[in-house]
């Protein structure tokens, strides 16, 4: 027998598993035909769990239900898998951060998001202690990945993958930007975690929202008119309240508007053209691709930009700082058709430095890749002068990988094309 997972195929906590599922090789099937509010009303579901919630597990020795459990579950069927720890102690923590972002994290995040979708009364008192409650949380769990890269040890464990998505729900639903800006280390956790082939292939790709859904507004009452004679009074049918946002199905994608950089005018700068140069360029890259570059260079249709980590003095751990830039790169896929980068770990010994070049089209950096891609506050940024040889040798060194790097050696450089 299959293991069938009986939930909506958009709820979180049903991700758990099939992400988990994704890691272990295991195959994890969701009921066909699926409707939430129907099929967990049924005979056959209800001996499956009593109280009709979702998800549950059928397996071929009996049904399991409640989320995490579920997940541990499939986390087991693999003999060998690391998700639940390699040692004791990681085991314990792996179970600590499970219990720690459902009880501190998921839990203030629904007392946020159910009030706002009509699914509990809005308290004004009680949100403001919900959000209270998951920013010490949040400052908490931000404290710890200051130097992890993981929940536990150098992996994904099923810590990372529950508490990633308990955190889906408010990033997705009720935690804006100017809100989670204060946690830039759990941002970064975040980010990299849901950009991972094996959630992405669970996901899809995630997007921060931009407004939190306003309250509910109060109903004013309605005056009682006496009906007509003979006529039946009308019963106004009472509207229904919104899906929880982790049951509801996605709406269609409206459509995107243009980006202000397609209208801006041609420029001789063909993006694609340098990146094929810098790609073939195999020798004497400096006659070659450096000035193949300044060749095609169009000062008018594109600009040059220094940046600089801001917190240097974080960069203790070499896997870390590496991870931490792949992980931007990761997430300024969104400007590939607008962009070209080098991002450089510079040093031998920690504290590393992470410096960087950037070409983008236009004359400023591009407002939707500041919108959308939080690490750009991370970094301090600064447009090049070319008027200043020294500023264009800069570029021309960071683009060939010049080593030592201001007297420097480099422990990594990476290239976004």
């Amino acid at each position: 027998m299959a293991l069938i997972l009986h939930a909506a195929s958009t709820n979180k906590n049903t991700y758990k598993a099939l992400i988990a599922a994704e890691y272990n090789g295991v195959q994890v099937q969701l009921a066909p035909n699926f409707e939430m509010g129907v099929s967990n009303k049924t005979p056959e579901f209800l001996k499956l769990n009593p109280l009709g919630k979702v998800p549950v597990l059928e397996t071929p020795d009996g049904p399991v239900f409640e989320s995490n459990a579920i997940a541990r579950y499939v986390a087991r069927l693999k003999g060998d898998s690391s998700l639940l720890g390699s040692s004791l102690i990681d085991q314990a923590h792996v179970d600590q951060w499970i219990d720690f972002s459902s009880l501190e994290i998921d839990a203030n995040i629904l007392k946020v998001l159910l009030p706002r979708v009509g699914f509990a009364p809005y308290l004004a008192p009680v949100e403001e202690a919900a959000n209270a409650a998951l920013k010490r949380a949040l400052g908490a769990l931000n404290t710890h990945l200051a130097s992890s890269t993981y929940l536990v040890g150098h992996t994904v464990t099923l810590a990372d993958i529950i508490t990633t998505l308990n955190l889906y729900l408010g990033f997705t639903k009720v935690l804006v930007k100017s809100f989670t800006s204060e946690f830039p280390h759990v941002e970064r956790y975040f980010w990299t975690l849901v950009n991972q082939p094996n959630f992405r292939k669970v996901l899809g790709q995630v997007k921060q929202t931009e407004a939190i859904i306003p309250i509910p507004s109060a109903k004013k009452p309605v005056k009682e008119t006496k009906p007509k004679a003979k006529e039946q009074p009308k019963k106004e049918a009472k509207p229904e309240p919104e899906k929880p946002a982790e049951l509801a199905e996605e709406e269609a994608p409206k459509p995107k508007a243009k980006n202000p950089l397609d209208l801006l005018p041609p420029s001789k700068l063909i993006l694609d053209e340098w990146k094929r140069l810098y790609s073939n360029t195999k020798t004497n890259f400096r006659e070659v691709a450096i000035k193949g570059f300044w060749d095609m260079y169009d000062p008018e249709g594109y600009s040059l930009w220094f940046c600089d980590y801001k917190y240097q003095d974080e960069n203790t751990v070499s896997f870390v700082t590496l991870n931490k830039v792949g992980g931007f790169l990761q997430r300024m896929d969104l400007a590939r058709k607008y962009a070209f980068g080098k991002m450089l770990v510079i040093g031998s010994q920690p504290p590393f430095k992470v410096k960087g070049l950037w070409l983008f089209r236009g004359q400023e950096i591009p407002q939707f890749v500041i919108d959308e891609c939080y690490d750009m506050e991370l970094y301090e940024w600064t447009k090049v002068d070319l008027s200043d040889e020294a500023q264009k040798e800069r570029v021309n060194q960071m683009i060939e990988d010049y080593e030592p790097f201001e007297g420097e050696p480099l422990l990594d450089a990476k290239c976004f094309k």
